[in-house]
């Protein structure tokens, strides 16, 4: 069962925040299994067979996660027919911020002209972005605000070591965006989120931060890259998702066959199948985006949803459930509702 440390709410019925724009944006270099076997000991067929990823995308040199997410942002907003400064508060999910100080929310705002919002960052590793959706919900359901700018963008190649061939084959750079409001074409029924920090060594950049202060030694020694624990990490993101997932079924009363969709965060292709065995539901109805895209940290699930939903894989009506796991140990789980606006505002 999930700790007692984690929080979900169900909303039922027409008032249910919802996601009324989707935006997200791939960069246009991307390293292929080949360009990594040129780096490290590995071959196209073990990092495919291992993880199901055959390319990644990369930011650009003059790229940093602000750019990635001010596009996707801008997509997302085109998408609502929304105005920047209509706007009450942008959150950022990300783990590789432009810099530590100040939140990279705070230059997508400017960027992005939407003058009446409050920014900020928010860092829940790969669960980030549905972190930011339990927020964000939160935000509207209370009444704090009428519109929230939703971004999950990660530069992880930036902090990939490129001489370890456990982690450099998994990561790629990416964003998405959603808008939240009162009202749109998917309804947030429920949503959870939980951390057991007792695991928090599983996935971590051990230097750069006030524990551990950069230092010739720390660069020497290579801790400014992320370093995580395989075999430790795929029993956990396996447990973590799905008793999440579990307990949103729960929760709403719902079956396993009642879900249409599954969109967990793309981690690799054999932690997703194995989800999906445990839950059974069939992997046809499970979106695997990871081929192209590789683990793109907190930007995998709207990433994820906006390139399905672009493919027409929903119809109205329909449940999809979001699920992610990332370090802290986090984890968090969605169940949203398909309903076109057409319907919604029947």
């Amino acid at each position: 069962m999930i700790p007692h440390n984690a929080r979900s709410s169900v909303t039922r019925g027409a008032a249910c925040p919802s996601i009324l724009g989707l935006g997200h944006y791939l960069p246009v270099d991307t390293i292929t299994n080949l360009d990594l076997a040129s780096l490290v000991d590995t071959s196209d067929e073990w990092i495919t067979s291992r993880t199901g990823i055959h390319s990644r995308h990369r930011a650009g040199v003059a790229e940093a996660t602000s750019d990635l997410a001010i596009i996707a942002s801008r997509r997302a907003l085109a998408d609502a027919q929304l105005d920047p400064g209509q706007i009450d508060l942008v959150i950022l999910a990300t783990a590789t911020p432009d810099a530590p100080v100040p939140a990279t929310a705070s230059t997508v705002q400017h960027a992005l002209r939407a003058d009446r919002a409050g920014a900020m960052d928010l860092n829940a590793g790969c669960s980030g972005f549905l972190y930011g959706l339990h927020t964000a919900e939160a935000f509207i359901r209370s009444g704090s605000a009428e519109h929230v700018l939703l971004i999950g963008a990660d530069t992880l190649t930036r902090v990939t070591d490129y001489k370890d061939r456990r982690t450099c084959v998994l990561f790629g750079d990416g964003a998405g965006a959603c808008v939240i409001a009162a009202k749109g074409f998917m309804q947030v029924i429920y949503s959870s989120v939980g951390c057991d920090g007792s695991q928090a060594d599983l996935i971590c950049i051990p230097a750069g931060g006030s524990r551990l202060p950069s230092s010739v030694k720390t660069i020497e020694d290579r801790q400014h890259y992320l370093q995580l624990d395989g075999s430790r990490v795929f029993r956990q993101a396996v447990r973590r998702m799905v008793e999440s997932a579990r307990e949103a079924l729960d929760a709403c009363g719902l079956a396993a066959s009642d879900i249409a969709w599954v969109i967990p965060h793309q981690a690799n292709e054999r932690i997703l199948s194995a989800v999906a065995e445990k839950l059974e539901i069939p992997i046809p109805k499970v979106v695997i985006d990871v081929a192209e895209t590789g683990n793109t940290s907190a930007a995998s699930v709207p990433i994820a949803l906006d390139r399905a939903r672009a493919s027409a894989h929903f119809e109205p009506g329909q449940l999809i459930l979001l699920v992610a796991f990332g370090a802290g140990l986090t984890w968090a789980c969605q169940i949203l509702r398909y309903a076109p606006l057409a319907e919604t505002n029947a």
